[in-house]
């Protein structure tokens, strides 16, 4: 006999069906969940539309409602560069020869990639943007198994998060689509957001690579809690800067 899911986990799986479509209808996601009845996806519709998760459309049709998106690797490269270069810049000086790291994906991520290239550390990765690192270095990168999302240059799903176990990381270098007071950290792919949980389980300290433009920014999927994590950012923010430490130029 099938054990019923708790409302949690409906929830999770009707997130991650709109992260794969974007736009569906009631009678699709029901398709998608034949073992939960309707009315009880309406309430649970209901609930992800009083937290901001998804927007209920006209027609019965439901999205992600999100204030941020995901955007190609090489359009997001091309914003806030000079604040991502500081933020890198930062980050680069926590990285000490010896070190075992892991380095997220991401634009700002992969500038920081490119300031501790020659340093004497292990990189552990699933930022595909380390191929376009052509010279002999130092370092010794481990790229993780995975899906490959060419969208954002990155490795996630069940092989990757299995692949993290194998690992203990003395720091994490974590990216992440918006980070809001109340909403936490959030990233629009519900993958990528299980995946940084798990690299969080294994990381004795963790940064997260936020330029201040994500600031106030609300994603589909929360990844984790602000307070996890210490911030490297180009600006100071009053809000988050009371629930963890935000590390800036000065």
């Amino acid at each position: 006999m099938e054990v019923a899911m708790i409302p949690y986990e409906r929830q999770e799986k009707i997130l991650e069906a709109l992260a794969q479509d974007e736009l569906l209808k009631i009678e699709q996601l029901q398709s998608i969940l034949p073992t939960v009845s309707i009315s009880t996806l309406r309430r649970d519709l209901k609930e992800l539309e009083k937290s901001g998760r998804v927007e209920l459309l006209a027609g019965g049709a439901v999205k992600i409602c999100s204030t941020t998106s995901e955007m190609p690797i090489a359009a997001k490269v091309a914003l806030y560069s000079q604040e991502k270069e500081a933020i890198a810049t930062l980050a680069a000086e926590l990285v000490h020869d010896g070190d075992v790291i892991y380095l997220d994906s991401g634009s700002t991520c992969t500038a920081l990639l490119h300031k501790i290239i020659n340093k004497k550390i292990t990189i552990i990765t699933t930022n595909t943007s380390v191929f376009t690192i052509q010279q002999e270095t130092p370092a010794e990168i481990l790229l993780l198994g995975g899906r490959y999302n060419p969208v954002i240059s990155s490795l996630n799903g069940p092989l990757t998060d299995a692949n993290l176990q194998t690992f203990n990381f003395q720091t994490a270098f974590l990216g992440a689509n918006g980070i809001d007071a109340e909403k936490g950290v959030s990233t629009p792919n519900l993958v990528e957001a299980n995946k940084k949980r798990e690299i969080l389980n294994n990381a004795k300290t963790a940064y997260l690579l936020c330029d201040s433009s994500k600031y106030g920014q609300v994603a589909a999927v929360k990844a984790f809690s602000t307070e996890d994590v210490v911030i490297i950012s180009d600006a100071y923010n009053d809000k988050i800067g009371e629930l963890t430490q935000i590390i800036y130029p000065n």
